[in-house]
């Protein structure tokens, strides 16, 4: 267990680390100058002058070669200084904590969403393969991996909100400026683990065990739910570790369709304004978020399956 927890750390780290140099190069590669982009936002829309400009480049480090100011960047990480904003001068890890909550509870709440629609579809569809509700199931899931979130969440805004006036269209703080983002979030992983759901359980049922728990008289019901969900519910968990990075990410969209204050707007916003140090911080906690889900899914499976050891070999 130790060794497994140094040897995940430690690839954590290099993960981390290769993350933040992609992501300063690119900022570096991207076109147009961050001090002018900066100041004439400041100026309402003026340009600003020469000496304005390199005396913002100088206050800032920006005159200095990418390698030194990755180099200082890192260090001012590592003593937990985020830095601030060009755009707002507001700590960066204070705009991060304000918007986090939001975006979190968004991605949660897609995730419960995908997985009331995506586990019991997933066995009516294994248990049922080949019959009618197997077939509905797969064209839901279909379905729902092929509309983009966008034009759900519009379509699902003009319906619910506009037309029958049940949700709100925007906002944040209660339940029901909650749904239709959470719906919009959870629908296209609720294709995609609906889909895992019914191809591991249908692998699971053709196994000798399962035949074996029939032949004893068990019910039906004890079979499926008691006998092959838990044993097909490993590689499910796998996905649906990874797809909460993916619903961070896919955060970005909603929250922009449903006007939430939340990490996605906001970096989308840092991007425009070229506000590196935004983008910066933004993208490292995004990935902390990441790598610290995979590892979590790591430890499930030993939950759920105890023959799997941390080194990958079955007791």
């Amino acid at each position: 267990m130790q060794e497994f927890v140094i040897r995940r750390a430690v690839t954590m780290v290099l993960v981390l680390i290769g993350v933040s140099i992609l992501t300063f190069c690119l900022l570096f590669l991207t076109p147009g100058d961050p001090a002018e982009t900066i100041l004439r936002q400041q100026m309402g829309g003026r340009t600003p002058s020469a000496e304005a400009i390199e005396q913002f480049r100088e206050s800032q480090g920006l005159n200095r070669p990418v390698p030194i100011q990755y180099v200082d960047w890192v260090s001012d990480v590592l003593q937990g200084n985020l830095r601030q904003s060009y755009y707002q001068e507001t700590p960066v890890s204070r705009m991060i904590l304000n918007r986090l909550p939001a975006t979190l509870e968004l991605a949660v709440a897609g995730m419960l969403v995908a997985l009331a629609i995506a586990l019991p579809t997933g066995i009516v569809s294994a248990v049922h393969k080949g019959e009618a509700p197997d077939y509905v199931s797969q064209f839901a899931a279909l379905l729902g991996v092929s509309m983009p979130n966008f034009w759900l969440g519009y379509l699902l805004i003009i319906v619910f909100s506009l037309y029958l006036g049940l949700f709100p269209v925007s906002g944040v703080g209660s339940l029901d400026k909650l749904v239709l983002p959470a719906v919009t979030l959870g629908s296209g992983m609720a294709a995609i683990v609906t889909r895992l759901v019914r191809s591991s359980m249908l692998e699971v049922l053709e196994e000798e065990y399962i035949d074996t728990a029939r032949s004893k008289g068990l019910k039906e019901r004890i079979v499926v739910y008691k006998h092959a969900l838990r044993n097909a519910l490993i590689p499910v968990v796998t996905i649906v570790g990874l797809q909460f990075g993916y619903l961070l990410n896919g955060a970005v969209i909603v929250e922009i369709v449903f006007q939430r204050p939340g990490l996605g707007a906001l970096l989308i916003d840092a991007i425009f304004a070229r506000d590196y140090p935004v983008v910066q911080g933004l993208v490292l906690v995004i990935a902390v978020i990441f790598v610290v889900t995979n590892f979590l899914v790591d430890l499930t499976y030993r939950y759920i399956d105890p023959r799997i050891s941390f080194e990958g070999e079955n007791a």
